[in-house]
């Protein structure tokens, strides 16, 4: 008859495989990116065609496809109309909490889009970003291509690029 060795782990062998396993599990990677490319010195968005380019210069760097307010015909008027603006605007702000991934100001409304809207007697609204998908985004623009409510949207892969390549400052022409 044989007797059947027992193997009794130590706290020390168990500690170890927990390491080795969370450290083969990798760890989650950021959505933050870095880039260290040309400089981003203009984003260039035409509504017709669903583009929106970031551009050194006269190079693009950058292309993607981008989804648009719900009603993408037209410069945004007022708040709610659903529009996407038209014209000229400059990155202000990033928000690295976004409940679209991520996302990054566009300075609108300007002077020329408050007095548009106090003439038809409404607010000209605000809120205004390039940003990504987040869950909403994932449910709404595979059945419908322009979902936002006047906002520039890309997949969430590409807000990351899009979130690290982009500073302060940098203009963007929203053409229709």
């Amino acid at each position: 008859m044989s007797e059947a060795v027992m193997f009794k782990p130590t706290r020390r062998a168990v500690a170890f495989s927990l390491l080795a396993f969370v450290a083969a599990c990798g760890k989650p990677e950021s959505k933050f990116k870095a880039y260290n490319g040309p400089a981003v010195t203009q984003v260039v968005v035409n509504k017709g065609a669903r583009k929106m380019y970031l551009l050194h210069g006269t190079t693009v760097l950058k292309s993607y496809d981008v989804g648009l307010g719900n009603v993408p015909v037209g410069h945004k008027q007022f708040e709610g109309d659903g529009k996407t603006p038209e014209g000229i605007y400059y990155i202000d702000r990033f928000n690295p909490r976004s409940r679209y991934h991520l996302s990054v100001g566009v300075s609108y409304p300007n002077e020329r889009d408050t007095a548009l809207a106090a003439a038809l007697g409404r607010h000209a609204g605000g809120d205004i970003f390039i940003h990504g998908r987040g869950p909403d985004g994932n449910r709404f623009a595979p059945k419908n291509r322009d979902w936002t409510a006047g906002c520039i949207a890309v997949k969430d892969e590409e807000i990351e690029e899009v979130y690290a390549m982009l500073r302060p400052g940098v203009p963007i022409v929203i053409n229709p």
